[in-house]
């Protein structure tokens, strides 16, 4: 065998005994992965996403997808002749909208469900409708009413647990039903930081479109690799940070504090991110932990 054989076969033995604690570490541990962005419009980065789900499962953990689908909604509604509406970033979901939204996010439910399957995996795509996982009330855009739009009020995971004990990959879909039993679409990052904290998720992933966590977005050299979430309520409160991130930062300091381990932001577009960021020492995302964990040396 050549030397530069032997190499690469050694290689590949250092990442899976890199690997093997963490594996150790989160064996039965619940993982919830919110998938969407541009990870989603790339049939490529669809496969190395799922994949990587599936790895997740097949080692030993209790993954769970919930997923998002706005490009392809945005698509859909302007196929239909209309205008794509949004207010601070919150989709405007008249009555039509929402039946586009419902059947767009079911397509790309479904879809997700047969790339886990062909994986060899069984997986079953479900939304919070289903035994009225994803019960909210109406969510206003600063005090403006922008049609069927929902927060998430409550969750009831029966289904999901049912899922999960029976060897099932559950793929959530971000709808729910008030109290009149209307359908409202939900924010994915909404839905699944609501999930995360109703099944007690060890994990909690975000895969975005930026790499992580910058103190100013406009400079590299500021990327933070892990922060607390005391730190990250501090830049919060001080202005630090903006636009899209951060109702995703205040999701990632929620859940922590409702029992949640640890928060990952990573970026989908990089290949296997979710397998560099959980099975390697030095990860390649953002780690939002619990100032405890910090002080316990964690």
């Amino acid at each position: 065998m050549e030397t530069k054989e032997m190499d690469s076969i050694l290689q590949k033995a250092e990442v899976l005994i890199e690997a093997l604690p963490y594996i150790q570490k989160f064996n039965r541990k619940i993982i919830v992965v919110k998938y969407g962005g541009s990870a989603m419009s790339n049939e490529e980065l669809q496969r190395n996403v799922i994949k990587d789900v599936t790895l997740l499962k097949l080692v030993g953990f209790k993954p769970i997808i919930v997923h998002g689908g706005g490009k392809a909604i945005s698509k859909w509604v302007e196929k239909a002749g209309k205008k794509a509406e949004f207010v601070n970033g919150l989709r405007v979901t008249d009555e039509e909208t929402m039946e586009i939204a419902e059947m767009v996010l079911s397509r790309v439910n479904k879809n997700l469900v047969r790339m886990v399957e062909e994986l060899g995996v069984k997986a079953v795509g479900i939304s919070g409708k289903d035994g009225a996982m994803l019960k909210v009330d109406k969510k206003l855009a600063n005090g403006q009413d922008i049609g069927y739009v929902g927060e998430v009020k409550a969750v009831d995971p029966k289904v999901i647990y049912d899922l999960l004990e029976n060897d099932f990959l559950p793929i959530i879909a971000p709808i729910g039903l008030d109290d009149n039993f209307d359908t409202y679409n939900i924010n994915a990052d909404d839905a699944a930081c609501a999930i995360a904290k109703a099944v007690g998720a060890d994990k909690l992933v975000f895969l975005t479109d930026i790499e992580g966590l910058y103190k100013d977005i406009n400079d590299k050299s500021s990327f933070i690799s892990r922060l607390t979430d005391k730190e990250a309520d501090a830049l919060i409160d001080g202005g630090l940070i903006g636009g899209g991130m951060l109702p995703k930062l205040g999701n990632c300091t929620s859940a922590i504090k409702n029992g949640v381990n640890r928060v990952h932001i990573l970026d989908g577009r990089i290949p296997h991110c979710l397998l560099l960021e959980i099975f390697t020492n030095h990860g390649i995302g953002t780690a939002i932990i619990r100032e405890e964990d910090v002080e316990h040396g964690n």
